[in-house]
């Protein structure tokens, strides 16, 4: 396991986004040369975890528990498969690119050690938005990703330090309680049925899907 790119993105004026400014810093590429990775402050205030990348729109993205976007090279394969397209390292906005990894299969609260210093933790699924889409400029784009369920993985930061392409990626703690990445996005989506199982994971969950699924399991029975 290992990690294949680290992808940096700048604001860019776009015409597919609502952010006030009308930018996003979606579109990352990667970088050659070893990049500080922080835990970047509560969501709404902190930005990205990689010191160099741009969040532009902190209402629904940044901040400590998706501190960093991690999406799986072998996921990259199969869309381009599907979309009869190349898809370089970073073109999903992730910051980095893994090889290796089951991210959908991950679980919440599982750590990984990548390269020396840096250790980083599972929070959820990315859930895909119209910006998304628009930078792909792939027709029903939502919906295919959202069935599909490829979400690739937040993480927030437990230790700092620097991360560089080619660093090798283990993982140093799985919890026991079942809950991973593709049921986590499956519970906030399509099914939300399945929120109660989240609180398996307790805190390690991410701020906004452990607010529902606590306020779903004491919703009133019929």
């Amino acid at each position: 396991m290992k990690l294949l790119s680290v992808n940096l993105g700048r604001p860019q004026p776009v015409s597919y986004t609502d952010q006030s400014q009308g930018v996003t810093g979606i579109d990352k590429k990667p970088t050659d040369g070893p990049v500080r990775v922080i835990a970047p402050g509560p969501k709404g205030e902190g930005a990205s975890g990689l010191v160099g990348d741009t969040v532009c729109d902190l209402r629904h993205h940044g901040g400590d528990d998706q501190a960093v976007y991690a999406y799986a090279r072998e996921d990259l394969d199969d869309w381009e498969r599907e979309t009869g397209r190349s898809l370089t390292n970073g073109c999903f906005g992730e910051n980095l690119t893994t090889d290796g990894l089951d991210l959908s299969g991950a679980l919440i609260g599982e750590r990984w050690r990548i390269g020396d210093e840096v250790v980083l933790e599972v929070t959820s699924g990315r859930i895909p938005c119209r910006t998304f889409q628009g930078h792909l400029g792939e027709r029903g784009w939502v919906k295919r990703f959202t069935q599909k369920g490829a979400t690739g993985a937040y993480l927030r930061v437990i230790e700092p330090g620097q991360v560089r392409a080619g660093d090798p990626i283990e993982v140093v703690h799985r919890p026991g309680h079942g809950v991973t990445v593709a049921m986590q996005f499956r519970a906030v989506t399509a099914e939300r049925e399945l929120l109660p199982s989240l609180l398996a994971a307790g805190e390690a969950l991410d701020a906004e899907t452990l607010a529902a699924a606590r306020k779903y399991t004491a919703r009133p029975k019929d």
